[in-house]
């Protein structure tokens, strides 16, 4: 991997936060209301020049270009913004909140992994056999189905009639580990069902494409154990386009714990910004999906360095 490469990458990397950056401020603006009718909402009756006064504390009377250059000079500088409801600074609240959006997405990681591989590597060696149908099956659901459908389904099952998992609320490693992962286990497993789903298919198309390669073949004439062929010769090389799939699909982790946090009642990014959302809380709702997009970047870009370590015919120049 050359220098030259990580750089562009990385510079890729900043255009795509600053394209993001741009269309969230736009399409913020453009819908209906802004903070200073919500808050109208909640106290009252407030006079035009009061709705006037508190437009110009806020900033939201200058023009959407003069609005943007302030916030995009600030966050040069390290700077998110101060929310308009709280009085608190953006980044401060997403340093506390992103530990629980990046448990939740790892456990999710985890859970698919541990799901899809498993069942991918058991289709592919038992191809057209009943264990095939059955990981199809679950493939066709998993893919089918809702994230907050599947997150509802276990909230009846495993919190309120069983009683195995809290329904809600999230306890943090500090006060009990054990506590901690019971909070996250059911929105951990609700979000990795759909890349579980994709990870068993990917994995059983890119197993099942190498075993017919020529020196899976002549491995086997040789007289290798068949444990050893797959784990050592084939499951490697199919790893690739699943560690593609799984790259990808974490940006769909990402928008899926915005739903699943405030599910679960949990203090994430994701829930974070819904609340933004709500009370047209600007900085709020920048900051939180900057801060998302940026972490997908990043995220495909330790994919891409990964392709070079799984296959060594991998170079980039």
């Amino acid at each position: 991997m050359s220098p030259g490469w990580l750089l562009r990458r990385v510079l890729l990397a900043l255009l795509a936060a600053f394209g993001v950056s741009v269309l969230v401020f736009v399409l913020l603006r453009l819908v209906p209301g802004d903070v200073v009718t919500q808050l109208i909402g909640l106290e009252g009756n407030v006079s035009a020049a009061q709705q006037a006064e508190m437009r110009r504390l806020f900033g939201l009377n200058e023009p959407i270009w003069q609005q943007f250059a302030h916030w995009f000079w600030a966050l040069l500088h390290g700077n998110l913004g101060i929310s308009l409801r709280t009085d608190r600074p953006v980044f401060q609240d997403l340093l506390l909140r992103f530990p629980v959006t990046l448990q939740l997405t790892g456990l999710a990681l985890l859970f698919a992994a541990l799901i899809g591989l498993p069942l991918g590597i058991l289709a592919a060696l038992k191809r057209g056999k009943s264990a095939d149908l059955l990981s199809s099956t679950f493939v066709l659901v998993g893919l089918a189905a809702p994230e907050f459908w599947l997150a509802i389904l276990m909230i009846l099952l495993f919190s309120l009639k069983l009683g195995w998992f809290p329904p809600n609320g999230y306890v943090t490693p500090a006060e009990s580990l054990a506590g901690n992962l019971r909070s996250l286990f059911l929105p951990a497993l609700a979000l990795s069902f759909s890349l579980a789903a994709a990870t068993t298919r990917i994995v059983r198309a890119s197993l099942l494409d190498v075993l017919g390669q020529d020196y899976i073949r002549t491995a086997r004439a040789k007289g290798l154990p068949g444990r050893a062929i797959v784990v050592r010769h084939a499951l490697r090389n199919a790893l690739i386009p699943v560690v593609t799939v799984i790259g990808l699909q974490v940006g769909n982790l990402l928008g899926g714990a915005v739903i699943i946090e405030q599910l679960f009642g949990l203090p994430g990014v994701g829930r974070y910004a819904l609340e933004g959302i709500n009370l047209r809380d600007y900085p709020v709702v920048q900051g939180a999906v900057l801060w998302i997009a940026v972490s997908y970047v990043l995220v495909n870009v330790i994919v891409d360095v990964l392709y070079g370590v799984i296959d060594r015919r991998v170079v980039y120049s």
